[in-house]
């Protein structure tokens, strides 16, 4: 992988790991544009560490919080009805599912589900089901109205992320609007959830490249691209929060399927591949 590439696909996985447009699709299309190799899924894994130190940078004063109060509800049972130690426990009932399912479908995550067409095709559907629970999700639920529900429910959702196309924060803040919360909430609460899941999958794809097994992606490059995604992704979190306490996810919606149908067009005309 050359310097150019880690820069520009860095910056493409910062900046669109937590919007819900699949940081995922945009590393294999974009590529594809470009006339470059397919990076692989363990280079996505491993640069969305550098999102995931963002995620972790941004909420620390809550992830301490709740590592602190989960931690004590343990052994005090006074403790376990608080938020921070109910939120410990969705956000661990929520990784269960995509751990289960990754490890299951790893082999078919990793080759076919790359597939441009299955890209294209996912991007529009989850688009369209984007847009559905934005017309009936009544959007009165604040974060401190999370339950075990909303966490396994989201939790399951985010699990549908390991298909390209899908988008991990689509999904989650996707399941938390039809499940009522509201935009900032949901947004709020997938976040947090991303975090296990995705260290542990980036921890085992780093094993993957340093022991030569993945050999498309040298070192330099995947350090460059990994630190450029930890920048764009901290100011696309402060900038998503923003925009959804004010703003609709219709804009992501339209993006999602005109991307989606370009996708599949240039796919079948044989202009990408």
């Amino acid at each position: 992988m050359s310097l150019l590439e880690a820069i520009v696909l860095g910056i493409v996985q910062g900046l669109t790991e937590f919007l819900p447009v699949s940081s995922t699709a945009h590393l294999r299309i974009v590529p594809a544009f470009a006339g470059w190799e397919d990076p692989g899924a363990a280079f996505t894994a491993v640069t969305q560490l550098g999102t995931m130190a963002a995620v972790v940078i941004y909420f620390r004063s809550d992830l301490l919080r709740i590592g602190r109060t989960w931690t004590r509800s343990l052994r005090d049972p006074s403790q376990r009805g608080s938020l921070d130690a109910r939120l410990g426990w969705y956000i661990l009932l929520g990784t269960i599912p995509i751990g289960i399912f990754g490890l299951a479908f790893k082999d078919q995550i990793e080759t076919g589900a790359r597939d441009l067409y299955l890209i294209g095709t996912t991007l529009i559907l989850l688009g369209l089901v984007l847009l559905a629970a934005e017309r009936v999700g009544k959007r009165t639920r604040q974060i401190e109205d999370i339950t075990t529900r909303d966490g396994v429910g989201m939790g399951f959702a985010q699990a549908l992320a390991l298909v390209p196309g899908v988008s991990r924060s689509g999904a989650t803040i996707t399941a938390g609007l039809f499940l009522g919360l509201d935009r900032e909430a949901a947004a709020r609460f997938s976040f947090l959830l991303s975090i296990p899941a995705v260290v542990l999958s980036g921890a085992l794809e780093l094993g993957t490249i340093l022991s030569g097994e993945d050999d498309r992606t040298g070192l330099g490059a995947l350090v460059v691209a990994t630190l450029l995604a930890f920048a764009s992704g901290y100011l696309a979190i402060a900038g998503l929060l923003r925009f959804l306490t004010t703003h609709s996810t219709v804009v992501f919606v339209v993006y999602r399927v005109v991307l989606g149908v370009v996708v599949l067009v240039l796919t079948a005309s044989g202009v990408i591949s």
